[in-house]
């Protein structure tokens, strides 16, 4: 998830400049080129990148940085965000049968709500106000 923001944050710095490669983005926030190669394809089956192929290709985002919220990126790539599994969105089969007596799932609904509300309240056009020292 953190790195899935980082590299996001990367492309929203260079949302002007045009196709990062997977190399670039990697070497600026000392991520694994592996792990990136991984979660690049859940960014874009979400439609949150595209990318351009050739020797200036790479990858950018599919539309500016103020109309992608974190929460698209944690969700694209971790799926539902749920404190307990039970909660999931897409969860087929419930993780216990208590669910219409379960004393606690209201305190895990009313975190679940509150950590969707905040990651979908910051979108990247807000990490990228301020240029931190590890961009070239």
């Amino acid at each position: 998830m953190e790195y899935g923001v980082r590299a996001m944050a990367i492309l929203a710095y260079y949302y002007q400049t045009g196709p990062l490669p997977l190399r670039e983005i990697a070497e600026q926030e000392s991520i694994s080129l592996n792990f990136l190669e991984q979660i690049v394809p859940d960014l874009r089956r979400n439609g949150l990148i595209s990318s351009v192929r050739g020797s200036r290709g790479g990858y950018m985002l599919s539309r500016p940085p103020a109309e992608i919220n974190i929460g698209d990126i944690v969700r694209a790539v971790e799926g539902p965000i749920a404190p307990v599994d039970c909660l999931a969105e897409n969860a087929d089969d419930p993780c216990c049968n208590r669910k219409d007596g379960c004393l606690t799932r209201q305190v895990w609904e009313k975190l679940r709500d509150k950590i969707n509300d905040v990651l979908d309240d910051v979108s990247l056009d807000e990490l990228i106000d301020v240029k931190p020292t590890n961009i070239t």
